[in-house]
Parts: C-alpha cells; sequence; structure tokens
C-alpha cells in the first residue's frame, strides 16, 4: 500500500482482505486523535463500479463502526458529491476508488470534515496504520443516504448555467463504467442538450483522461460520425476527471478543459500543477502558481492564496480535473467552494463556451493557440526501474545528455516532480514516474502536433530502451 498523487492505492486483491479495514481504522483513530471527530460522529462512505470495491468498502465500514463511528452509506457516485455532502455535513469519508487505474487495481481517498487530507495526514494515518491495532470490527447495516448526497451535487451542477442553456447541442455520454455516468445524462438532458447514452459497460473500463488509449479514441470517432454529434462527453472511474472530445472525436486536452473553466469562473489565481501546458500564463488575466504533480499541492496552494487574502482561486490538474477554493458568482448565485477534482464544471464550462461561440470544438480550441503538448505512458512500467531511471538521469548532467542524445540537446531542466527538460529547439519533454500505479509518464511539448507525437514516441520509446538495457525488459 501506499498514497499516490490522490489516496492510497494498492492490488484489489491486498484491499479486499484486512489492509482495508486497517487503514480505515487508522484513519478514524487519528480523526479521533486530533480532535476533527468523536465517538458517535458521522463518516461518509462511497465507492466506484470495480469489482472489488463492495468487499473494500465492508471492510472499512466495519472497521469505523467498530470505533464507534455512525458510518453512512453513500452508494456508488462521483468523488465530488461524496466531497460536497461531508462538506454541508461537516462529516469526514472515504471513497473507495481506484480512479482512473485498471481494475486489478484499488485504493481509497480520505476526506477530513472539512476537506481533503494532506501530505502530512497521509504519513499520520500511514504510521498509525502500521501499528498493532486493538480495533474490533461491527457489522452494522450504514444507514442509506445515497439520494440525498447525489441530490445535493445534482442541485449544484444544474445552477451552474441558465436554463435550456444547451439547446441545440447532441452530445454523446460514453458511459463505460463511470459512476457519473447517469448524472452526466440527466444534467446535460436538464439544459435541453440532445443526449445519446454510448458504451455502457458492466465491465469495469478504466480511463486516463491524461492518455487516452487507441481504442477508446476510435470508438469516439465512430460515434462521432455515426451520430453526427458536437461533442463526447466523459469520466474517469470515479467521476473526477472530465473528458470532452470535439465533433471529430477527438479529445480535448484536459488542461484546455481547465482554462476553459478558469476563465468561465473569472478566476482571479489559478494554481496548476508543471505537467499543465506552459502556456497557461499567458492564456488570461490571473495569476498562476504552479505546483508538484497531486491534488494536495494543488490544493494547499490554493489555501496559501485564500490565506494571504486572494479571491477568486481556483485550481486544475493537466487531467482536467477542476478545484475551486473560493466562492464564485455564477449564473446570479454563489457557487460555492469545492477544493476536490470535479469532472463536472469543466465538461458544463466547455459545453457553454460552445454554444456561446457557435463554433466546433476543434475551432474553439485552436482559437487558444497554446503550444501542442501530448502525454502519454508505459503501463506495467516497475516502479524499482522508474526510480533507477530517475536516479540515474539526475546523477550527472552526462547521463541526461546521452539519455537524450537521439531526441535533442538540453536548454535548462527542473527536477520539482519528475525531470523536465527544455530543448535547445523549443521543445518540452518531461519524464516523471506516476504516483498512483507502475507506469512510466511522458509530457511533451512542440510546434504542432506532428513533432509533439514524434517527441512523444521518441521518449517513450527512450524510456523503453533504458528498461531492456537495464534488466527491466521482462516487465515491457
Amino acid at each position: 500500500m501506499k498514497f499516490g498523487t490522490s489516496g492510497l492505492r494498492g492490488l484489489s486483491v491486498d484491499l479486499e482482505g484486512p489492509v482495508s479495514g486497517a487503514y480505515a481504522a487508522a484513519f478514524g483513530r487519528y480523526l479521533l486523535e486530533s480532535g476533527q471527530a468523536k465517538q458517535g460522529s458521522e463518516i461518509l462512505l462511497a465507492k466506484d463500479f470495480r469489482p472489488s470495491s463492495p468487499a473494500i468498502a465492508s471492510n472499512c465500514s466495519a472497521a469505523l463502526s467498530g470505533l464507534g463511528f455512525r458510518v453512512v452509506d453513500c452508494g456508488e457516485l462521483p468523488t465530488p458529491a461524496l466531497a460536497l455532502y461531508g462538506l454541508k455535513r461537516g462529516a469526514a469519508s472515504l471513497m473507495i476508488t481506484g480512479s482512473h487505474i485498471p481494475a486489478d487495481r484499488n485504493g481509497i481517498k480520505f476526506y477530513r470534515p472539512d476537506g481533503e487530507i494532506d501530505k502530512q495526514d497521509e504519513q499520520a494515518i500511514s504510521a498509525l496504520a502500521a501499528q498493532a491495532s486493538n480495533v474490533h470490527p461491527t457489522s452494522l447495516s450504514p444507514a442509506d443516504h445515497s439520494r440525498e448526497c447525489l441530490a445535493l451535487f445534482r442541485d449544484r451542477n444544474i445552477a451552474l448555467l441558465p436554463q435550456n442553456a444547451l439547446e441545440g447541442l447532441r452530445i454523446g455520454v460514453y458511459q463505460h463504467s463511470t459512476v457519473a455516468r447517469d448524472l452526466l445524462v440527466d444534467v446535460l438532458r436538464f439544459y435541453g442538450a440532445d443526449v445519446m447514452a454510448l458504451g455502457r459497460s458492466q465491465t469495469f473500463i478504466p480511463v486516463d483522461t491524461e492518455a487516452v488509449s487507441a481504442d477508446t479514441i476510435n470508438a469516439l470517432r465512430q460515434w462521432s460520425t455515426e451520430f453526427e454529434l458536437d461533442a463526447i462527453v466523459s469520466a474517469d472511474g470515479d467521476g473526477d476527471r472530465p473528458l470532452v472530445a470535439d465533433e471529430a472525436g477527438l479529445p480535448l486536452r484536459g488542461d484546455l478543459l481547465g482554462l476553459i473553466a478558469a476563465n468561465f469562473l473569472r478566476a482571479d489565481v489559478v494554481v496548476t500543477p508543471l505537467t499543465s501546458n506552459s502556456g497557461i500564463e499567458a492564456a488570461g488575466s490571473f495569476a498562476v502558481t504552479r505546483t508538484r504533480v497531486g491534488s494536495p499541492y494543488v490544493i494547499a496552494a490554493m489555501q496559501e492564496a485564500v490565506a494571504a487574502g486572494r479571491h477568486g482561486v481556483m485550481g486544475f490538474e493537466a487531467n482536467g480535473g477542476v478545484l475551486t477554493a473560493s466562492d464564485f458568482q455564477v449564473n446570479g448565485q454563489v457557487f460555492c467552494a469545492l477544493p476536490t477534482r470535479d469532472c463536472f464544471l469543466p465538461i458544463l464550462a466547455v459545453l457553454a463556451l460552445r454554444v456561446d461561440r457557435g463554433l466546433p470544438l476543434s475551432k474553439i480550441a485552436a482559437q487558444f493557440a497554446l503550444p501542442i503538448a501530448a502525454s502519454d505512458r508505459l503501463e506495467n512500467f516497475p516502479t524499482e526501474a522508474s526510480a533507477a531511471l530517475m536516479t540515474h538521469l539526475r546523477a550527472r548532467r552526462e547521463n541526461l545528455e546521452s539519455f537524450l542524445e537521439p531526441i535533442g540537446r538540453i536548454e535548462e531542466t527542473s527536477d520539482i516532480d519528475g525531470l523536465r527538460v527544455a530543448l535547445d529547439d523549443g521543445r518540452i519533454i518531461h519524464f516523471r514516474p506516476s504516483g498512483n500505479a507502475p507506469e512510466m509518464r511522458c509530457y511533451v511539448e512542440a510546434k504542432d502536433a506532428s513533432a509533439a507525437d514524434a517527441l512523444l514516441r521518441a521518449g517513450l520509446e527512450r524510456i523503453g530502451q533504458w528498461a531492456h538495457e537495464h534488466g527491466g525488459a521482462d516487465a515491457l
């Protein structure tokens, strides 16, 4: 088990065992010992559609009941819906989800009564989980608040735009196995869109909005042509990362979705990781703060801005998930802060812009004139191999120069999170081990799409070559 960029992650087979109860109990003890909760307090629990999630949720419920918490079942719904409900009730919560990673893995996201846990919380919970526990699990039937929780989140989203704001649009919803699938259809139809539900699956399908698979893109293209769609929208497994494809079925980058959401909110301060497009700073009238990858870092920087007296503070990640640390005035009413990733806000902001400008999404995307960016990853790449590669590249500049010799010459480097290299011809390549799964990620920017694709392929091939040369061939 380890905490990644957002939440605890591990193999499903392990989390279905006692370890999930141990971490839930550690979280409960942490809340009690820090004074953030007391025995008898409510604690909320929700899950995604992974086959392992019900067993993990049952383990967590039993462990928390054994500590004296009143467990509230919020069902299967988006993570931001659970977070919003927790903030309203002043209750801590747990979301059983592995987000976008394959079904053989799963995880737990933890929320304090005031929001998502931070890195210090993660350390404290891990330390408590490592100690011997005298918790006696208690199997009690939790109260069912799933309808109330989902209704609160629905109300939030149907207040964002004017009535019938999306009338005239024909939108596909790629439902697959995301917990956001039914609410997406419901909300878009509320706004008057002609909605087609597509690709619903009873088998869990991992959708990574930063590295959309070729099979998914082929399906999006086919649906777009077949049904003459203006857009296709979707989300990852727990509904906190958006996917928006244009009229040709080509996904828009997540950082562009975040930028559009920032303009929609008229944000004054935007917090985003280093992996977001380098053109963000010049694309709006807001101040930009860059962080390491992961919602805890984005949230911490947003909180610093609010503490410094800044207003209109929001953030987004390269995966498209949008977070708000300030209340915003939207559609004539207050849109309350929700400092956790959300897929609905950016999806609705993009579709509203599509109506406002009356142009296809592909042309709207081109109008932002951001540097062309691309990203992908090598899956099933051992974490040990990732660590060895990063250590090698950081050890001496000569190592990095040799590694990149087939690709280009180094202008400058940054190792705040992974290793980001600006080449002397203006291209950018960024190598970073995933914080959520055994994957090695590569992010690139170049002057045009063909150059970006070529650089991305070269970067991934170079990583693979290095792994083969250093004993990682079996894993690849």
